[in-house]
């Protein structure tokens, strides 16, 4: 069995290779890790003088430009020519909680209707009590399965699929076409639609665990959720028949619950100020295509995604 590790970097520090090495100890060991990185000058000052071998078997390093990183195509970048029964997407700032995440993840795959599995994202020590409630909300501790079955029920998170750790089957990923390309965001959840669709089914492994988390500023959180925004409305096929709006109530209402039991209710002022930045980026994503080219800079995340297409 061998498992290939994808993982896009940018201005990459200490952190990732620190990443690496709990990669390469795991008890299941990864057969290659292959770094696509964009902004190459960092990823040489990085590796300069150290004991890594940017074009090794086991260890590779590809680079983009800011121009062509795409977070679809960029990954499927990193999948080429691999001949691994699973590939193991991971974002650069999502640490493994010990040796066992591949091999959870792996046991995960428990019959052959699963493509996909996500691991549980813990918030570590750094983490604000907001994204601390933010990660328990969307990663609990308990494991599931998802299939077609479920799309009443669950809505949106159906096709929740987060690839700050996610692995799939390689076989079903090159089958229905790996991820999309031309993505400002989203692309996993635009995957996981397919696989749902056509009739496979996503397993999330809560014992499967990486500390994973952001203290994104009020206006970091109307960006984010401007670009997210925009992947829907590019993605009607997908997010067309389900809320995300109702989603993001259950999120507030628990949210509330949560900040009272944590017997931090002041929390309850600065959460709510951020989710009205939150549900702003969102809404003005929706109607990016109305909007002009000036105020587009300004919202998004991601000038370069515009950028190309307009030019």
């Amino acid at each position: 069995m061998l498992i290939d590790i994808i993982i896009p970097t940018y201005k990459p520090d200490e952190k990732l290779l620190a990443i690496v090495e709990k990669l390469k100890g795991q008890t299941i060991a990864p057969n290659r890790i292959v770094l696509i990185n964009t902004e190459q000058k960092y990823m040489d000052n990085l590796l300069r003088g150290r004991n890594y071998d940017k074009t090794a078997r086991h260890f590779e390093v590809r680079n983009v430009s800011r121009r062509e990183f795409d977070h679809g195509a960029t990954r499927n970048e990193g999948a080429k020519g691999s001949e691994a029964d699973y590939l193991l997407f991971l974002t650069m700032d999502a640490c493994p909680a010990d040796d066992k995440l591949i091999e959870k993840m792996v046991a995960a795959f428990s019959d052959d209707s699963i493509a996909a599995v996500y691991a549980r994202q813990l918030a570590g020590d750094g983490a604000s009590v907001i994204e601390k409630f933010s990660r328990s909300f969307n990663y609990p501790p308990r494991s599931f399965v998802k299939s077609a079955e479920d799309k009443e029920r669950l809505g949106i998170k159906t096709y929740f699929c987060s690839n700050a750790c996610a692995m799939y089957r390689r076989d079903i990923f090159e089958k229905l076409g790996k991820f999309p390309k031309d993505m400002i965001f989203n692309e996993d959840m635009v995957f996981a639609h397919t696989l749902i669709e056509n009739g496979y089914r996503i397993a999330y492994a809560a014992d499967a665990t990486v500390y994973h988390y952001h203290n994104y500023t009020n206006m970091q959180q109307f960006h984010r959720n401007f670009d997210l925004a925009v992947s829907q409305a590019m993605h009607p096929e997908v997010f067309g028949d389900v809320s995300s709006e109702s989603e993001g109530m259950a999120y507030v209402k628990a949210a509330f619950s949560y900040f009272k039991r944590e017997g931090k209710p002041f929390v309850i002022v600065p959460f709510v100020i951020q989710s009205a930045f939150r549900l702003c980026g969102y809404r003005l994503g929706k109607k990016y295509r109305k909007l002009g080219r000036r105020l587009i800079l300004k919202c998004t995340a991601s000038p370069e995604y515009f950028y190309k297409h307009w030019s």
